[in-house]
């Protein structure tokens, strides 16, 4: 596998610094996104950021902002998404995340709390990130788990989806892959692995970019399932950015299926490929 080297752009500035008498902590969050309208905090429902402050409140008595990586939408899970906190607690930094699960739901975790190295924005400074979108490949669903796989019940052939795949890599741009509503100032984006493959009747796409369109690991999947069971011609993908045409791809797959497993930094370019080692 050739190697990969990761470039941050971000250049530090003074708004980087955590305010006079307080640390910056980088916590990696693991939650179960099902009753949650995603990430960022909003107004019609509760979302994984809201439950974060609101812990934080109860532990340390002040109002702060928790800064994430990513902005994942309703339904969709992470078992590593990175964000930051200012804090003027003494709490431990390696104990933040024992003092915060005490105090979060059950359906979210901090699985590791660190003070931050100086100039660390927790999603300026990422370099990329890591998908994983999950078919339940079976006639019929399951009831243990189903909430992490979108069913799909007619056979795929997961060589084709990875065959179709392979056009994704690269720097282009994935206009046609953003959903209506994405803010995005660029729509180019650079995908630096990708692969399909299966484990029993879950057929598992794994992507690693340097970031991602609002829906588009979705409507990579959405497509991805459709050239696999013979719905949609193959190269339906490259057809897509060579032309920027949505139409050329495929559905948007359901939320459920989608996990964000990592958010990578400078120096990690091992830990990325090691999502690929199998």
């Amino acid at each position: 596998m050739a190697e990969l080297t990761f470039i941050n752009r971000h250049r530090p500035g003074a708004a980087d610094d955590p305010p006079e008498g307080k640390r910056r902590f980088r916590l990696t969050v693991e939650y179960d996104g099902t009753a949650y309208c995603g990430w960022q905090r909003q107004q019609n429902g509760p979302s994984v950021q809201q439950e974060l402050e609101r812990a934080l409140q109860r532990l340390t008595g002040e109002s702060v902002s928790v800064v994430g990586s990513s902005r994942t939408d309703a339904g969709v899970h992470a078992r590593g998404l990175c964000a930051h906190v200012d804090s003027a607690t003494r709490i431990p930094a390696d104990k933040l995340a024992f003092a915060l699960n005490t105090a979060l739901p059950p359906d979210i975790r901090v699985r590791e709390s660190a003070l931050a190295p100086a100039g660390f924005h927790a999603r300026y400074s990422a370099c990329g990130k890591v998908y994983r979108y999950t078919f339940y490949n079976e006639r019929h669903d399951r009831a243990l788990g189903r909430q992490y796989a979108a069913h799909w019940p007619v056979p795929l052939d997961e060589r084709a989806m990875d065959e179709e795949a392979r056009a994704l890599v690269g720097t282009h741009d994935f206009a046609a892959f953003a959903a209506s509503g994405s803010a995005a100032r660029s729509t180019v984006r650079t995908m630096y692995r990708v692969s399909v493959s299966r484990r029993g009747g879950e057929v598992t796409l794994t992507i690693l970019g340097d970031g991602f369109l609002y829906n588009m690991v979705r409507i990579i999947a959405g497509t991805l399932a459709e050239v696999g069971c013979g719905k949609r011609e193959g190269g339906a993908i490259a057809r897509a950015i060579r032309t920027g045409d949505r139409l050329a791809l495929g559905q948007t797959a359901p939320a459920r299926g989608l996990t964000l497993e990592a958010v990578l930094y400078a120096g990690e370019e091992q830990r990325a490929l090691s999502y690929f080692s199998s």
